[in-house]
């Protein structure tokens, strides 16, 4: 997968999870996408190519930096919690989906029950990720 359709592929997977809003906080080179106000994924091209930026468990985070060359420590944010993504081989849709609506599940978990739009237990995806 290349880096535009990186971007297009994280972008309608995130834009289907319930509450999940666009935002420009940070300007025109950021899209980031929140729930409830949380951030659960970044999308720039600020490091000179195409980059999704996700929240991911410190251990998977660590397997997924093993496993795969195009899965680095998040870019400008916390080293053990968030993962980078950028196009390459091995990056496909399915995977792109799983880690997009994993990042948004984590989130979600930290967040007050009473304001959580899904239960992050059960919740097992968007559309576009069945």
């Amino acid at each position: 997968m290349n880096g535009p359709t990186l971007h297009q592929t994280a972008a309608a997977c995130a834009q289907d999870l319930p509450g999940a809003q666009l935002e420009d906080p940070f300007g025109p080179d950021w899209e980031v996408f929140k729930v409830r106000g949380k951030v659960f994924m970044l999308m720039t091209e600020v490091p000179g190519r195409p980059v999704v930026i996700l929240k991911a468990d410190p251990s998977e985070a660590h397997a997924l930096q093993e496993q795969n060359s195009h899965i680095t420590p998040g870019y400008h944010m916390n080293k053990k919690h968030w993962i980078t993504l950028e196009g390459g081989e091995g990056i496909d849709k399915t995977l792109v989906r799983e880690l997009v609506t994993d990042s948004y599940r984590l989130v979600v978990a930290n967040l007050p029950r009473a304001e959580q739009p899904v239960d992050p237990h059960t919740y097992a995806g968007s559309k576009a990720a069945r």
